[in-house]
């Protein structure tokens, strides 16, 4: 499906290094008997870094997702967000139903956009024995069938002054807004309801001009360009920004749909700040990391020099560049351009130690998120073009046996408590857990969108 306004897309796919199987080309030549012999082989497990032979490929391990869908997108959207909707919470049903906003980093001299996207009849793509069966002797059906699962996708594109270096949506009240760091050094915040009602209805996508949208307010206070940003999860309204130069900005709600942003940066980190999370149970109170290798701890409600509660100095041997705070339990996720996953107990803090540690990403570390639902289980990507997902639930069983011996070693040597790893988009930049769709995960990368539900989670 393309957009009238943008050459835009979205189908069903299985991208060739998602959750992958290795499997030997078969000889033109062989016979059936011998091709029949080599259909029942095992295939391998492929871990990430094996070297495959020439003879082989990776082929998706299909009964691994319960949904696996992509989206692409006419320049590449290097951050997005969810959209709070209103159809419920806890969602499994098929088909599912997602919002999303989007940010665009478009060539020089080309516009960029925010967009608004509805995805929309995402089909369950796991196949079904019972319906195989029933459809297999019926090729009408077959097509017809493949034609209703065909999910689908419209759009609103908001123009956009300079790339969006990171997006954020917050419903506050009936008004969904999204805050949006410009590379021109501007952070802005949008109303979306003009755009939410262009995707719902054709006439009004029709009528949609995507110049006439302004940001409700913007501000230039920054000194650098930045990415950091966060809406508190429990003071509706209340923002928080950081830079590349260092500084952090605190933003309040004021009426009539306005902000107050104080002038007073938070004094602490000595270079860019990264990323942002506030906690989401206490409302003064934020995290932050940065190229300065530290994690920070602040109450806003204290004067911004003194501000600075808590410091881990050297939380990690590089630039840190994501967090991530627990929904359930007083811990912090971080991961680094050294490629580390550090899990850290508010508690302990002080220690100025990790209370896990994970080495399985072999490059940058450049997106983390918890779960919403399941306290102990979260999700890294980065720029080695792989997805993990992690349980810290799990132990390893001293007492499991191998049906197989095939890349026992290498199986034997992860992590126990990785639990699935996802790959076929290149150049990961984003995650989020969708937290009214259980389960379900969008990412997205230089390669466009993935959407998809695991077996693990």
């Amino acid at each position: 499906m393309e957009n009238e306004n943008e050459n835009v897309e979205m189908e069903v796919v299985e991208p060739e290094d998602a959750e992958s199987d290795v499997e030997s080309d078969s000889d033109s030549d062989v016979n059936d008997e011998n091709a029949a012999s080599s259909s029942k082989q095992p295939r391998e497990v492929y871990l990430p870094g094996k070297t495959l032979a020439d003879d082989e490929e990776l082929v998706c391990d299909e009964s691994a997702y319960l949904m696996l869908h992509q989206a692409s997108t006419g320049a590449p959207c290097l951050s997005f967000d969810i959209i709070p909707d209103e159809l419920g919470e806890s969602r499994e049903s098929f088909p599912l139903t997602a919002y999303v906003v989007a940010g665009t980093q478009a060539a020089h001299n080309h516009t960029n956009n925010l967009i608004v996207m509805k995805l929309s009849n995402l089909q369950k793509t796991q196949d079904d024995e019972d319906e195989e069966d029933e459809l297999e002797d019926d090729q009408d059906d077959v097509v017809d069938s493949v034609e209703l699962k065909k999910p689908h996708m419209s759009c609103a594109l908001i123009k956009h002054q300079g790339c969006v270096n990171r997006v954020r949506a917050r419903r506050l009240g009936n008004t969904v807004y999204a805050a949006s760091w410009s590379e021109l050094g501007k952070v802005n915040i949008w109303n979306l309801t003009q755009a939410m009602q262009a995707v719902e209805d054709e006439q009004l996508a029709k009528q949609f001009d995507q110049n006439a949208t302004r940001p409700v307010y913007s501000f230039n206070g920054h000194r650098e360009e930045g990415y950091a940003v966060d809406w508190s999860p429990i003071a509706e309204g209340v923002l928080a920004t950081g830079d590349c130069r260092r500084d952090i900005h605190i933003w309040s709600p004021l009426e009539g749909g306005t902000w107050k942003v104080d002038q007073r940066p938070l004094v602490g980190h000595k270079n860019s700040v990264e990323d942002l999370q506030w906690s989401p149970s206490e409302r003064s109170v934020l995290a932050s990391c940065s190229v300065d290798k530290s994690i920070r701890i602040w109450d806003c409600r204290a004067a911004p020099q003194k501000a600075c509660m808590l410091t881990c100095q050297d939380a990690h041997e590089s630039d840190i560049n994501v967090i991530s705070w627990n929904r359930s339990d007083p811990f912090i996720v971080s991961g680094g351009d050294d490629g580390y996953l550090h899990i850290w107990d508010l508690r302990q803090f002080k220690s100025q130690k990790p209370i896990a540690t994970f080495k399985h990403h072999t490059s940058h570390i450049t997106t983390v998120e918890w779960s919403p639902r399941e306290a102990t289980v979260l999700a890294s990507g980065g720029e080695d073009d792989q997805i993990a997902l992690w349980d810290l639930a799990v132990e390893k069983d001293l007492d499991q046996t191998q049906d197989s011996a095939q890349n026992e070693d290498e199986i034997n040597n992860l992590p126990p408590q990785l639990l699935f790893i996802h790959q076929g988009q290149k150049e990961i930049k984003e995650l989020h857990w969708h937290p009214q769709l259980p389960g379900v995960l969008l990412s997205t990368a230089h390669s466009g969108f993935n959407i998809f539900r695991t077996i693990s989670v």
